[in-house]
């Protein structure tokens, strides 16, 4: 196909050390301008990453006549009204995970006209071993899917980092808790009912730093995940049926250039010692996720996950922070 012609708003880290380099790679996607509010940072990314054209402000960027697609990986608070000022340019947008604070914020990216495209940067959707799992799972290869567990964390205390302030859309459950929720969704094709969350807060930021939460999805087929942004680094994720189960040892930050293993457990001894390794090819799921949106940019095939995929995913993690709050479970 035609190349689809981009432009990223910030240089913010999760762009310019995975996502651009992913898209970069691909044949697909012609990377023409970066955008930063510091013009010299700008032309810096632009010159390392070899992308011709630098702005020193993002309505520059928007401007440009050339560009049909933005990626926005801006902090959480400016997703939103950026995301609107991309389309008001014309531009179809990919935006960086979450695609909003609240639900109701997510809401407001229903008045995108339908022939500009707007969708949410979950990277993992596109990665061939949950493709990968996900037809194991359908095939009954574990019997009936029943429960999804997950952990998901990471060390980070310094409070000039964006994921640690919390009037802009820090914490963990912003940040990594809803990947859980996201593969939960994925996995099981259905929505959850209602949900239940225990969160710690940072005494000094703020934010959510350790989160454990059980999510319902009804017909008794429930999540349970914890994450923290201020424990030992690690992820893994257990989906577990009525015969077998699948574990997912790096299920979130899959190496580019390295071939993913999945297991299929079907549970004849403890401790997976009778588990089988199923080999996934090497890939970069930024370029994937990239090229994906590209084909539905140029109407190749539909854009699989929209605006009210979004919504929704936004409606279970505000009932997370219901629950904090209340300490009972809270409806999606």
């Amino acid at each position: 196909m035609k190349p689809v012609r981009w432009g990223v708003i910030s240089t913010a880290k999760i762009g310019v050390e995975k996502v651009l380099p992913g898209m970069l790679a691909s044949k697909q996607i012609d990377m023409l301008a970066i955008g930063s509010r510091d013009l010299k940072l700008a032309r810096k990314w632009a010159k390392k990453l070899g992308i011709p054209r630098a702005y020193g402000s993002y309505e520059e960027l928007l401007a440009d006549p050339d560009i049909e697609a933005i990626y926005n990986p801006l902090p959480n608070h400016l997703h939103v009204p950026l995301t609107l000022a991309a389309v008001r340019a014309g531009k179809h947008v990919l935006c960086e995970k979450p695609i909003a604070i609240t639900a109701p914020e997510a809401e407001q990216l229903r008045q995108v006209p339908a022939d500009r495209l707007v969708a949410e940067a979950f990277m993992v959707r596109h990665h061939p071993q949950w493709k990968e799992a996900k037809k194991r799972v359908k095939a009954g290869q574990i019997g009936e899917l029943r429960a999804i567990q997950s952990f998901f964390s990471y060390f980070l205390t310094d409070p000039t980092n964006v994921r640690n302030k919390a009037d802009i859309g820090g914490g963990c459950i912003l940040d990594i808790g809803c990947y859980p929720v996201v593969v939960a969704r994925y996995l099981f094709d259905a929505e959850p009912v209602r949900v239940v969350s225990l969160i710690e807060r940072d005494p000094v930021m703020k934010t959510d730093r350790l989160a454990s939460a059980i999510v319902d999805f009804g017909e008794g087929r429930r999540l349970d995940f914890t994450v923290s942004t201020q424990l030992v680094l690690h992820q893994r994720v257990d989906i577990v049926g009525t015969k077998g189960r699948i574990e997912v040892p790096i299920p979130f930050n899959a190496t580019p250039k390295k071939a993913m293993k999945i297991r299929l457990d079907k549970g004849a001894k403890l401790g997976g010692a009778d588990a089988k390794a199923i080999a996934v090819k090497a890939c970069d799921q930024y370029q994937l996720q990239g090229e994906a949106f590209g084909r539905a940019v140029r109407g190749l095939e539909p854009l699989p996950y929209g605006i009210e995929d979004s919504i929704m995913q936004m409606r279970a993690l505000d009932a997370l922070f219901r629950s904090e709050k209340s300490g009972r479970w809270e409806p999606v």
